[in-house]
């Protein structure tokens, strides 16, 4: 399979391109640098150029705080660049795989998000990637989408690195306690964002590893993984982090993987699985 991969310069861009060697795929993987998808021209020329069977869009501008501040540079990284992919797959008949983000809704559900809950999202950085899933999904290419949630991976930075840098400089951590979600883990996902492409399966998929954490509970998963005391792990609320986050965060970000499951796919590993393995790594 030829595979074109954007925002191959990110964590999970670097493990899907990885993926995607292992199985033998004949593979152009592209940096920022080397492919803008904020250009419509370099996309055109890149998708048409290089003619792959499947464009997988690790491209995205992730600065969550950041969007609010700049929310045309959102709109054009998140959003736009996914109209320029689309259009690009259309011409050269490729399929085309997208990544989103449990940040599309509100996080006011009392129960996981399947994929045909409606979104609403509280922040620019969420607004600016639904607006690339309608981008996806109105082209009429079969476009897929995948939603995840607190990607950590050996490369690029994330939280599962950041913890154990303060964990080694201090003696306590505090984290919130009112925010939910799933881990997950670059080597587990991007397996199966390439089975994706390779079904050229189409619309919107939740897909993250399994087990539900607070920040809180995933932080003292990290320390002791690390053969640190959990006990130094503190919780806090949301409202209490100084300064104040700019951008909302779901108190609820927990996706049910329901669309994979309900298709008899096997879901992703609990968490503390990968987690193990990546702090192993690391240290």
């Amino acid at each position: 399979m030829r595979v074109l991969v954007t925002g191959a310069g990110g964590q999970l861009g670097r493990d899907v391109a990885l993926a995607c060697e292992s199985a033998g795929d004949d593979i152009t993987a592209v940096t920022h640098a080397e492919l803008d998808v904020c250009s419509r021209d370099a996309v055109l020329g890149a998708i048409t150029s290089i003619r792959p069977h499947t464009v997988i869009n690790c491209a995205a501008w992730t600065a969550v705080d950041a969007c609010e501040s700049d929310t045309d540079r959102a709109w054009l990284s998140n959003a736009l660049s996914v109209r320029w992919l689309a259009e690009a797959c259309r011409i050269a008949g490729a399929h085309l795989t997208t990544i989103s983000t449990d940040y599309v809704f509100d996080g006011t559900k009392a129960t996981p998000y399947t994929e045909w809950d409606e979104p609403n999202p509280q922040s620019s950085y969420g607004r600016s990637k639904l607006g690339g899933e309608s981008e996806a999904c109105a082209a009429g290419i079969g476009a897929a989408v995948v939603r995840t949630s607190w990607v950590c991976g050996q490369f690029g930075n994330n939280m599962v690195k950041t913890v154990m840098r303060f964990a080694n400089e201090r003696p306590e951590l505090s984290f919130v306690d009112d925010q939910i979600g799933h881990p997950t883990f670059c080597a587990d996902l991007a397996p199966v964002l390439r089975r994706i492409a390779v079904d050229r399966r189409s619309g919107i998929h939740h897909l993250t590893n399994q087990g539900v954490a607070s920040w809180y509970e995933f932080v003292q998963e990290i320390v002791e993984a690390m053969g640190k005391s959990r006990e130094m792990v503190l919780p806090i609320k949301t409202a209490d982090l100084q300064p104040p986050r700019p951008a909302l965060r779901p108190a609820n970000s927990v996706l049910d993987n329901a669309a994979w499951r309900l298709a008899g796919m096997p879901t992703l590993r609990d968490y503390r699985e990968p987690l193990a393995e990546l702090v192993s790594a690391l240290s």
